[in-house]
């Protein structure tokens, strides 16, 4: 039984490697499981930008984060051919002076359009330095959609090579009109903000309920919104609404891009 312990730990921990080399998250692996990866043909590059910002007092701030990084990773694995860079916890959200929007409420952090335009810029122009042919410039954010475009307008139009940079506005402009139309189908009003879309996803992602304040769900409508930071209804979410939701984002970005790729 002794002699079998060394076979069993060399094992594991090989199975474990292969575990990790098989992630699509670049943060998972090491430089050259990258490098064979792109050799082998996964010359995709995902920057997915979130946000950190107030979701009321019933979610955590980080939602946006963590609906980028699942809707990433499953995007690659439909894709069969991108890793996913990590995910841009900041973006756009108000100005921290004057205090408006999202930075009326503490924890919330704002950068500049311009700024973030650059370090989307310089992370993409990184993944074209790594070999990365086609590089897919998403955001779960309202803000910095804009900024997401010009990037990519402005990195094709400077490019070199044949790397090619996408913007993919369908994960987040399509899938919005697609989730408003199912719940107005059910008689269900969206809302604005941290509401029953955003809500019912985290639902969905957060098995262990801990981004969301069950006992803080309320609905608040615009007129409360200086106070609650929502705008809508999260009682009425559930991690089933969730799934369907993400899913239309998963299934609308890999479409976009088939159908952008399909151009050149």
């Amino acid at each position: 039984m002794k002699r079998q312990l060394p076979i069993l730990l060399l094992s594991l921990a090989a199975a474990s490697a292969s575990a990790a080399s098989a992630s699509v998250y670049i943060e998972d692996l090491t430089w050259p499981e990258i490098r064979d990866a792109i050799a082998s043909g996964r010359n995709g590059a995902i920057i997915y930008a979130g946000s950190t910002e107030q979701n009321g007092p019933h979610m955590a701030l980080g939602k946006h984060n963590f609906i980028a990084r699942y809707t990433a990773g499953k995007i690659a694995q439909e894709l069969g051919d991108a890793l996913v860079y990590p995910t841009l916890p900041f973006a756009p959200t108000g100005d921290p002076v004057k205090k408006t929007g999202h930075m009326r409420f503490a924890g919330s952090v704002s950068i500049q359009g311009e700024t973030f335009k650059a370090i989307i810029e310089q992370v993409a122009t990184s993944a074209i330095s790594s070999g990365f042919k086609n590089i897919y410039l998403m955001g779960d954010h309202g803000g910095g959609q804009e900024e997401l475009k010009q990037a990519a307008a402005e990195l094709n139009a400077a490019r070199e090579g044949d790397a090619r940079v996408y913007y993919v506005s369908d994960v987040y402009f399509k899938s919005a009109e697609q989730m408003r139309a199912y719940l107005a189908a059910r008689g269900i009003s969206a809302g604005e903000h941290a509401g029953i879309e955003d809500t019912s996803e985290i639902m969905f992602l957060d098995a262990g309920r801990k981004w969301i304040r069950r006992d803080k769900l309320a609905a608040s409508d615009s007129a409360h919104e200086p106070v609650t930071g929502v705008e809508g209804d999260p009682t009425k979410a559930s991690a089933a609404l969730g799934r369907v939701f993400l899913d239309f984002k998963i299934r609308d970005a890999v479409a976009q891009i088939h159908a952008l790729r399909g151009r050149n």
